[in-house]
């Protein structure tokens, strides 16, 4: 299954287009949060990382939309019990990145 991850850390930002994105990348479910990536407690990725299974793929727009460090994102990829890297979860993004 494709899941989708959207994140904007203030109100004055909109998730439209995060979503548009990961709908048209094929996500069948999209949890999203409206706080910023400093805060360690996210429900929407908590509950997107806790419903994949093996074989299932977590979209994001954007990597800044995971984490807001190299150490946030490798937490999140040993998410606790049983970790995204021993599920084999790709996380590939919906955004290329632009290269200067």
């Amino acid at each position: 299954m494709l899941i989708g991850y959207a994140r904007i850390s203030t109100d004055d930002q909109n998730l439209n287009l995060q979503k548009d994105a990961l709908v048209s990348a094929g996500c069948e479910k999209i949890y999203s949060d409206r706080i910023s990536g400093a805060k360690a407690t996210r429900a929407g990725l908590t509950l997107a990382l806790e419903v994949a299974r093996t074989g299932d793929v977590l979209i994001v727009w954007r990597l800044d939309r995971l984490g807001r460090s190299l150490k946030d994102l490798i937490e999140i990829l040993t998410f606790p019990v049983i970790s995204l890297i021993e599920r084999s979860l790709t996380i590939p993004l919906a955004q290329s990145p632009i290269l200067s």
